[in-house]
């Protein structure tokens, strides 16, 4: 029995946006249709952060495995990255470990491709303004995935601290050769926008109500715990609201809150993404309603990803067998 180990390095060689989109809309369209083992994450929490485990099967591809991941915000201060993560993949058939990868890059880029689907699928169509709060690396692959579905005219992007939202400018203004312009505020990055990214850790809001208009499309990204929240409640009042998984986010994601108060009810929650891909409910269905998207990461977008990576290395012989 040989399993293949492969680096991070070399899964970022390996992975491109649009080939983890498709993947990822295909594990979507699988848990929509009801074809995707989930159990929901285990939780260990820390002083300073936690430590989640995420297993998941997907019956179509007869793809299987497991996520391990953490989440420290404080990691950057340490010369760590926030979030590192480990992924094995498993031969559903026999239960063998066919793969071992660093589940980083892969874990940046998934989420990325869902908002990317999210916006393909709720975003208006002549949608051209991002407006992005927080500025780290899952910023730079929800700017990547958007890239991939709609034509960007220009990016606005607002973070604590300012010099960080300035080297996201210049490094993806380069990447995309986009027009991105650091704001003053989470406001006016958020006013007049098209579409608007949230990838804090913020267990408050940071995103008010009256700055969000008709038309607008929200992907949540930031809520992934408890207590986690990032959108003014009332602006999900008045949304047509979007989960990636109902546990999950009932759970962990940007609805947790405002439902554990008795702000909103499960009722309120237009459904999943899976059943949107799988054309059981309708996405965007006119220009001036307020669509978001809340995303927590499901396990079903990592193995998906991580698939892809291990075929893509079986055919090019990259990786080591151990």
């Amino acid at each position: 029995m040989h399993t293949l180990l492969l680096s991070g390095t070399e899964v970022c060689e390996l992975l491109t946006m649009a080939e983890t989109i498709d993947v990822v809309e295909k594990a979507f369209e699988a848990h929509g249709k009801g074809k995707t083992q989930m159990p929901p994450k285990s939780y260990l929490f820390f002083s300073n952060g936690d430590l989640r485990v995420m297993p998941a099967y997907i019956s179509p591809e007869d793809i299987a495995g497991v996520k391990i991941v953490n989440s420290h915000p404080n990691n950057p201060k340490k010369g760590l990255p926030t979030v590192m993560a480990l992924i094995i993949l498993n031969d559903p058939k026999t239960g063998e470990p066919m793969a071992i990868m660093d589940g980083k890059y892969i874990t940046d880029m998934r989420t990325g491709a869902a908002g990317g689907i999210a916006a393909k699928y709720l975003a208006r169509k002549d949608s051209r303004v991002v407006g992005m709060i927080g500025s780290g690396a899952q910023a730079k692959t929800q700017l990547l995935a958007l890239a991939e579905v709609i034509t960007i005219d220009k990016v606005k992007v607002s973070d604590r601290t300012k010099s960080h939202a300035i080297r996201f400018a210049e490094e993806m203004g380069r990447t995309l050769d986009l027009d991105i312009v650091p704001t003053d505020s989470n406001e006016e990055a958020v006013r007049n926008s098209d579409i608007v990214v949230t990838t804090t850790p913020s267990r408050k809001p940071i995103v008010m109500s009256d700055w969000i208009s008709d038309g607008m499309h929200i992907n949540a990204i930031g809520a992934d715990a408890p207590g986690k929240r990032e959108l003014d409640a009332d602006i999900l009042l008045r949304s047509k609201i979007v989960v990636d998984d109902w546990k999950q986010a009932s759970h962990g994601g940007e609805i947790n809150v405002p439902l554990s108060k008795g702000i909103i009810s499960k009722e309120d929650v237009h459904g999943e993404l899976g059943e949107i891909v799988a054309g059981k409910k309708a996405g965007r269905e006119n220009d001036e309603e307020i669509t978001v998207f809340d995303s927590t990461g499901l396990a079903i977008q990592d193995v998906s990803t991580a698939y892809l990576v291990y075929r893509k290395a079986e055919v090019e012989g990259r990786g080591s067998k151990i």
